[in-house]
């Protein structure tokens, strides 16, 4: 392992052995449809609560990406699992049934990334053989928390974004060279973001919050590589939407970078902003984790992409710093994802 100061070269052969992703109805009409492991009904999926309804969603695709890996729980070494809602609560009462050593953690919607990082490295340095990462997001308990009551029926801005109501996970496996399912997909390289703050307070604008954090990772990555955009198939960022990616290529532009084409938003992804009324685009953890598990590592296995760097953002804010006027820090974290 070698350590740059955020980049992070993993020598060890850590391999995806399986990943999974579900989502909503509303995500089942964009254009991914079909591609999802399960599709739950209406809000609630048959839960009392919106909250258990994600419980529900990350539970059902760490089990389904536990099983395409042809691993038993009890082989998974540790989970990595987060989400939107105070304490984590999708994440733990969702896996606590699994009873796998469990690792809670939050990096708003980064968190996908995030997990991918610490569980890449804690496989790098052989403490565990197998790791599960894991996230969602669920808009309507999203909503409630960190902005009004449903029932409110407040009108959104233009620069507003949907927040997914999806979920994915990913098992990760170190030196599997010869397991019989092995995916011939391989993360390579990490990097963790620094916070970044350009004084954005406009809780309806994430895009505009978190570009400055996504610009400082890439950048920081390409530099600390000796890499530009021509040597990755796409620069996925999650999720920007339309303000924040418009936002994200000036930024790279003026550090001395440009895109080329290469860059994807899993904001702009995972619903068509043509028929469906997002807004601005997608947001919230389940965005980049079902666009990563259900379209991008499916196209990595196949051989249709063999280099890509997945970049999830997240706005580092609370209900409370929003309503005290603070301005909203974000991240970014970085994954280097090859195919053989």
């Amino acid at each position: 392992m070698i350590w740059k100061r955020g980049s992070i070269i993993l020598k060890s052969n850590i391999s995806v052995l399986g990943f999974s992703a579900v989502a909503g109805e509303m995500e089942q009409a964009g254009p991914l449809q079909g591609k999802f492991d399960r599709v739950f009904s209406g809000d609630t999926d048959g839960k009392k609560t919106f909250e258990q309804a994600e419980s529900q969603m990350q539970l059902c695709a760490a089990q389904f990406a536990i099983e395409k890996s042809n691993l038993s729980v009890g082989q998974i070494g540790v989970a990595f699992a987060g989400d939107l809602l105070n304490q984590c609560i999708g994440s733990s009462y969702g896996l606590c049934s699994l009873k796998i050593p469990f690792l809670g953690l939050y990096g708003a919607c980064s968190t996908m990334a995030e997990s991918l990082v610490v569980a890449s490295v804690f496989l790098e340095s052989s403490v565990v053989q197998t790791a599960l990462a894991v996230t969602s997001s669920h808009f309507c308990a999203a909503e409630r928390q960190f902005r009004f009551p449903l029932e409110y029926g407040g009108q959104r801005p233009l620069s507003a974004q949907w927040t997914a109501t999806a979920a994915g996970a990913v098992v990760l496996g170190r030196d599997f060279e010869n397991f019989e399912n092995e995916c011939a997909v391989k993360i390579k390289a990490v990097c963790i973001g620094r916070i970044c703050d350009l004084g954005v307070k406009d809780i309806n604008n994430m895009g505009a919050a978190m570009a400055p954090a996504a610009a400082d990772t890439i950048t920081t990555f390409f530099k600390q590589t000796a890499t530009s955009a021509e040597d990755y198939d796409i620069i996925l960022t999650g999720d920007l939407g339309e303000i924040g990616s418009t936002i994200l290529n000036e930024l790279v532009d003026r550090a001395g970078f440009a895109f080329k084409g290469r860059h994807q938003d899993c904001g702009l992804l995972l619903f068509d902003r043509n028929e469906q009324d997002v807004h601005a685009g997608g947001s919230g953890c389940g965005c980049s984790a079902a666009v990563l598990c259900a379209d991008v590592l499916n196209r990595l296995k196949a051989g249709k992409l063999h280099r890509v760097l997945f970049v999830a953002t997240g706005a580092l804010m609370s209900p409370k710093t929003n309503k005290q006027g603070e301005t909203i820090p974000s991240i970014a974290h970085l994954v280097l994802f090859e195919s053989e």
